[in-house]
Formats: structure tokens, C-alpha cells, sequence
């Protein structure tokens, strides 16, 4: 009985500890020139460049592309830009650049469509903000600004 009481006297004090402890963590903050976003930073570049030194960019910022979890991700990401998403290792298999595959999509209608064998390979994707913020794939070697993610 005693050793019982003693358990849990610890065990509550263990969780008022943590509870404390949350409270005063310092809130996650994002540098200069990012945005903050349900706890992910996001840099939008400023000048266009292909995906492959669009993900270069980011890297080199301590980032990767954007990779977007959820439709309000997506809500936020309303402008054109490089997404985190590719095809280029299979075509037809869309993986983002952290090695998830694609779970959440928001194609426009007819996409992907790997340019309809009229463009060479599009194994690379953009969002098109005139098409309600939806997906294109596109060539990697075409210019676009990028979003770069990164957790605090």
C-alpha cells in the first residue's frame, strides 16, 4: 500500500515536471525572410531556376523543397512554384524529395500526363495558381521559383 501511494505520487509529479516543462519551451521562430507554418518554415525564392538547382537552393538553406502534407499546406502554397515531387527514378511512381510516396493529390484535370510525348519527359511538378492551385508536371529543366520547408 505505501509503496503503491509512492508510485503515484512520483508517477504525478513526473507528469506535473513535464507539463512544466512544455510550457516554457521556447516557441519555434523561423530566420529572417521565412514564413512560419503550423510549425514548418518556408522560404519562397525569389528568381526562377530549374528543379534541380531549385533543390540545391534549398538544401544549401539547411532545407529541402516543399513536401505538402495537407490541403491547408496546399492552401498555403497558393502561388507558382517548384513542389518537392518527382517521378524521375520510375516513371509513373511520384515521390517526394524526403523519399515519401505520393498520398495526397491535387492534379489538375488530364495530369499527370508526362507532356503527352509532346514535351519530352515531365518528371517534375509545379503548382499552377490561374488552375486553382493544382498540380502539373512538367520538364525539370523549365524555370520556375521554388518554396523551400524546413522544421525549427
Amino acid at each position: 500500500p505505501t509503496s503503491t501511494k509512492l508510485y503515484k505520487s512520483s508517477s504525478i509529479l513526473k507528469l506535473l515536471f513535464d507539463i512544466s516543462c512544455l510550457m516554457f519551451l521556447p516557441e519555434k521562430t523561423c530566420l529572417t525572410g521565412w514564413t512560419i507554418f503550423s510549425g514548418s518554415c518556408y522560404f519562397p525564392s525569389v528568381r526562377s531556376g530549374i528543379w534541380g538547382e531549385a533543390r540545391q537552393d534549398c538544401r544549401d538553406k539547411g532545407a529541402d523543397l516543399v513536401v505538402i502534407k495537407n490541403s491547408e499546406e496546399q492552401n498555403f502554397l497558393a502561388t507558382i512554384t517548384w513542389i518537392g515531387l518527382t517521378d524521375h527514378g520510375t516513371e509513373g511512381q511520384w515521390k517526394w524529395v524526403d523519399g515519401t510516396p505520393l498520398t495526397l493529390a491535387n492534379w489538375a484535370k488530364n495530369e499527370p500526363n508526362n507532356g503527352g510525348s509532346r514535351h519530352g519527359e515531365e518528371d517534375c511538378v509545379h503548382i499552377r495558381a490561374a488552375d486553382q492551385r493544382t498540380w502539373n508536371d512538367i520538364s525539370c529543366t523549365a524555370a520556375m521559383k521554388w518554396i523551400c520547408k524546413k522544421i525549427p
